[in-house]
């Protein structure tokens, strides 16, 4: 038998902005369902960067994206969302009523709600892998860093020019027995303050500095990671050797790659792989279905979280009226509104 669930408004993403929305949504006496690809909610924020700080969310001069995502689950607790983690959002479709989505999951269970919210940042991601290192996965091999201390004492290989391989190089040397950096050409993309800052390190000799690409990998008598082999580029020359490096650990951080997934077959209105949304309501050119967040787009549009957060709100009051046509929502502040307060439990 088919499982089936029914709340007010189902969203597709469970990162810092599909979580906001669960508490302006709350705000407005609306039960969400959340669906996320990721095991954990957080989106980008848990998966790629739990630990690096962020510095423009209001009033929090720096948090990592971890506590960002605690704080945020934290907020929403009065309004007992319902997760639905590990899943994937396969089909949208109006009811047999035509009075609400349905929106079915990859295990075949049915969400039905009045409001859509699609909140999934760039669509479903994931990291560009090193050809030849499906074995050594798990094993040594990572694309995100889970926890800084898990790298003490190690001998750890970083591949990539961008920020996120610089960033880690500067935060895991202090930690690890050492770090070596790994990439095709003695050039980089990541910010010129972090770049110095590298190179810093390898001037003074506490960061090793390998210019060419990784050829091989080979594991120890359990199975993990050990060492890699390099081809490496002779500087002024096209000359090439090849080095064998001592290696625990490699994180590769090539970029992501990204895909709208089934979302593309929705039938919502695209602009460059992008939801295309109106500022009022942040609804798509589905009624009932709105999208805040890196999904969507419109003139002006800044990729930021704070961005999201803004949309979220708009929303939110947006979809009330879907979700309540029937009633009259009456805006209210959560400094001096009674009914807000109360649901989210707090008491004068």
């Amino acid at each position: 038998m088919t499982p089936t669930m029914t709340t007010d408004v189902i969203i597709i993403g469970a990162g810092p902005v599909g979580l906001f929305a669960v508490f302006e949504l709350g705000l407005l006496g609306l039960r969400a369902h959340l669906i996320d690809i990721l095991p954990r909610a957080g989106g980008q924020c848990a998966e790629l960067y739990p630990e690096k700080p962020i510095y423009d969310i209001p009033a929090i001069p720096s948090c990592t994206g971890q506590e960002l995502v605690d704080r945020l689950l934290q907020q929403i607790k009065p309004f007992a969302p319902t997760f639905h983690l590990g899943r994937s959002a396969q089909g949208l479709a109006r009811t047999a009523d035509d009075t609400a989505w349905q929106v079915t999951l990859d295990d075949g269970t049915i969400l039905t709600g009045a409001a859509v919210v699609i909140a999934a940042g760039g669509g479903q991601f994931e990291p560009k892998k090193l050809p030849g290192a499906q074995a050594f996965e798990g094993k040594g091999v990572a694309y995100a860093v889970r926890e800084t201390q898990a790298y003490r004492d190690r001998d750890v290989v970083i591949a990539g020019g961008g920020d996120s391989a610089l960033d880690w190089v500067l935060a895991l040397a202090p930690v690890a027995r050492s770090v070596a950096l790994v990439h095709r050409r003695d050039a980089f993309r990541g910010a010129p303050a972090s770049e110095a800052a590298v190179r810093a390190l390898v001037a003074k000799g506490q960061v090793a500095l390998l210019i060419g690409q990784i050829t091989d990998y080979h594991g120890d008598e359990a199975g993990h990671l050990a060492r890699i082999s390099l081809r490496l580029t002779g500087q002024g020359d096209e000359a090439t050797i090849t080095q064998e490096v001592s290696c625990q650990a490699l994180l590769a951080f090539y970029g992501l790659t990204m895909r709208l997934g089934p979302l593309a077959d929705f039938g919502l209105a695209l602009e460059r792989q992008l939801v295309v949304v109106d500022t009022a309501r942040f609804e798509t050119s589905l009624p009932g279905v709105f999208a805040i967040g890196d999904i969507n787009t419109y003139p002006g549009k800044l990729k930021l979280i704070l961005s999201g957060f803004h949309e979220a709100a708009l929303m939110a009051h947006a979809a009330f009226g879907v979700c309540r046509p029937d009633e009259r929502l009456r805006f209210g502040y959560t400094t001096t509104s009674s009914d807000l307060k109360a649901r989210l439990g707090v008491h004068d």
